[in-house]
């Protein structure tokens, strides 16, 4: 197995975003009632695997990652190695991005996502002290969501909740409030992650592109939206306790729209009055960004300028996005960060975010 040539600047560090994979729909039958086994079989074993890591695709994924006999990151022994054993990292969060909330029936997605739970618990989160789990919910049914926060909530294990940035309305809208109460009630960040489209909305705000380079930039803008709805919408004002982590989401883009927020709020707050102080400010206390994929410019300043304008001492965790390839040989982590900011961005920010400590 190769080893990789970053891991020393890693020691100690906190990887917020690791994919695992489930290998093979069958194998969460054990965790489903007989119904579902049998709606399963009717249907043909339907795969909720969504297609992350197309064949032809060499950037996709690490090669080390792929291995045989599954998606990339379905094997625990390889994942535990290559992203804590060979690199020092201390722990791992799991962000299992099965497609869940894609599904139309909302019964069968909350059934999917409990048989998800259980599995983690049982195949990767029993196996290694160092991992760490997102709580997989269906947005589509908001109470069974919030049952599963609730029956969850007790493992620390499962240290977050996990929605889609894609979803069939603004994540600020009330219908998704109790969600947030439930997250904050427990101390539980929500993690918003690249990925979804379940609703049928096309990725861009003027229709649906035609090439995947179109997708695959227009996925800040979505974030940007959610970001925005959040704020306009009052969940920050509802659920001041709420954090809320992006995933894969990039972080260039974040000083402009502040800058944006703040102008135009001050000609428009009547209309939010919830909105009681500088968008930015809310923002800040509220938001953090994992690392990679890091939209990192030739000149290495022109990054550490932007990191200091969004203030990265509070708001970016450390993710190496594992098993994607978003970063060289190099590695994930940005060089020419004083050794603070590197503490913070490896694992100080992350334990101030989650239910763990050093």
């Amino acid at each position: 197995m190769k080893t990789l040539a970053f891991s020393g600047r890693l020691a100690g560090a906190i990887d917020c975003d690791v994919h695992n994979a489930v290998p093979s729909v069958k194998v969460l039958y054990p965790y489903l009632s007989e119904y579902w086994q049998d709606f399963m079989a009717e249907a043909g074993h339907p795969s909720l695997e969504p297609n992350y890591y197309p064949v032809n695709s060499a950037i996709a994924a690490r090669p080390e990652a792929r291995g045989a006999g599954g998606p990339p990151g379905a094997d625990p022994d390889a994942l535990i190695s290559l992203v804590l054993d060979q690199t020092g990292a201390k722990r791992a969060i799991l962000n299992c991005l099965y497609g869940v909330q894609a599904l139309y029936n909302e019964y069968w997605a909350g059934a999917m996502a409990t048989a998800v739970n259980d599995w983690l618990a049982d195949q990767w989160l029993d196996r290694d002290p160092r991992l760490s789990a997102s709580i997989i919910v269906a947005p589509q049914n908001p109470a069974a969501a919030v049952e599963e926060i609730e029956r969850r909530a007790a493992d620390s294990r499962f240290v977050q909740v996990l929605l889609p940035a894609r979803t069939q309305m603004p994540l600020g809208r009330r219908y998704y409030w109790p969600i947030y109460e439930a997250a904050a009630r427990h101390k539980l960040p929500v993690c918003i992650h690249a990925g979804g489209g379940g609703g049928g909305n096309p990725p861009t705000p003027v229709g649906w592109p035609t090439y995947y380079v179109e997708e695959y930039l227009a996925v800040a803008q979505g974030f940007q939206g959610q970001l925005v709805s959040l704020l306009a919408e009052g969940v920050f004002a509802k659920v001041p306790d709420l954090k809320v982590v992006f995933a894969e989401s990039g972080f260039t883009w974040l000083p402009s729209l502040l800058w944006r927020l703040d102008k135009n709020w001050k000609g428009l707050r009547r209309e939010v009055p919830w909105v009681d102080r500088l968008p930015s400010e809310i923002i800040r206390e509220h938001l953090k960004i994992t690392l990679q994929p890091l939209d990192e410019p030739d000149e290495l300043r022109r990054l550490v300028e932007t990191i200091d304008h969004i203030q990265s001492d509070q708001v970016l965790l450390f993710s190496s996005d594992y098993p994607h390839w978003q970063f060289d040989e190099e590695g994930p982590l940005p060089m020419a960060l004083s050794p603070e900011a590197e503490r913070n961005l490896l694992f100080a920010n992350a334990e101030r975010t989650y239910r763990f400590h050093a």
